[in-house]
């Protein structure tokens, strides 16, 4: 067993992260720590973990557990960290946007791995320090990176996403407000979005030179999951793109390449992405989806830790979905 602390755990990410946590068969949660809440039963901020943990908030921080969560709001994993010293054992998994752009991964002599297991598996088994990706990051570097490994992103590549009212955190705000959000669609930061940077640095990891990517997130009318849609011109068959993204993700636990039109209740509640491929003309169609929360978020930090530990992918992680 190993102990893992969590940093702002009365968020949804890091609501989702106990749930996780409690029921994975190699961790034991050694503590949740919160500024606001400090002494208050867990169950009284997340009810869906009543009967299941008499777990409390505490204002104090072991800094020698054997990994700590940070589930943090950006730009204040950085603060935590040259507040509290850990010991020089403990591993790091922040849930931020703080260390995943190459010229912020390392920071105060830690080395922070970009947390995409589809792309650094490798490099995240050998890690102390994971910057775990984002959301809409998730869902578009999957859906892209076949074609990047295959260098085919030569175009502009058009992504459409949209994500549920969670992705925009715990506080309420007033495109979050159910009056408003309630049977409403809307964009925001049109072509400028944050994750534009990590989708970027990953994609181009594999593929120096590529189009455009031209990324327009949307608000859904939904609380939990991204559908993104990705477009770029491709000279095969649909067969052979099934083929390319196949064979990339052969070793891949969590993604899977589906015959059939997907959608979002596939993976709603799960740490799956399920990506369809479909041609027309010379384009060709890319749909990928995600539970933000889980895959884009509590989930992928729990796989990531996993990986670090030596333990199955997949420990603590067969969530399915409920589709009906």
């Amino acid at each position: 067993m190993i102990k893992a602390g969590i940093i702002g755990g009365s968020g949804y990410t890091g609501g989702e992260l106990i749930r996780i946590l409690l029921n994975h068969p190699k961790v034991e949660i050694d503590f949740v720590y919160s500024t606001t809440r400090a002494g208050k039963a867990i169950a009284a901020a997340h009810p869906d973990l009543l009967g299941l943990t008499d777990l409390r908030f505490t204002g104090s921080v072991n800094l020698e557990v054997d990994v700590v969560f940070l589930c943090l709001g950006h730009g204040n994993s950085t603060k935590f960290l040259n507040a509290h010293d850990f010991s020089s054992n403990t591993k790091i998994i922040d849930l931020s946007n703080d260390f995943r752009l190459h010229k912020d991964s390392v920071y105060d002599g830690k080395d922070f791995v970009y947390g995409l297991p589809e792309l650094q598996k490798e490099n995240i088994r050998n890690a102390q320090y994971i910057a775990n990706p984002g959301c809409f990051a998730t869902a578009i570097e999957l859906a892209l990176l076949p074609l990047a490994k295959a260098q085919l992103l030569n175009a502009q590549i058009h992504v459409n996403a949209v994500t549920g009212s969670t992705g925009a955190g715990i506080s309420p705000s007033a495109t979050t407000h159910f009056s408003w959000r309630n049977g409403n669609v809307s964009w925001y930061k049109p072509f400028t979005h944050q994750h534009l940077g990590e989708i970027n640095e990953s994609v181009r990891s594999l593929q120096e030179n590529t189009g455009e990517i031209m990324f327009l997130p949307m608000r859904g009318n939904f609380t939990r999951g991204i559908l993104a849609t990705a477009y770029t011109p491709f000279e095969g068959t649909v067969e052979d793109a099934v083929q390319l993204y196949q064979e990339f993700y052969a070793e891949a636990h969590f993604t899977q390449i589906a015959m059939e039109p997907i959608d979002l209740k596939q993976v709603v509640n799960t740490n799956q992405c399920h990506i369809h491929l479909h041609k027309h003309n010379d384009v060709l169609l890319i749909t990928s989806a995600i539970d933000n929360l889980l895959k884009g978020a509590s989930g992928q930090a729990v796989q990531n830790m996993n990986l670090i530990f030596g333990y199955a992918e997949s420990e603590g992680l067969q969530l399915k979905a409920g589709v009906f």
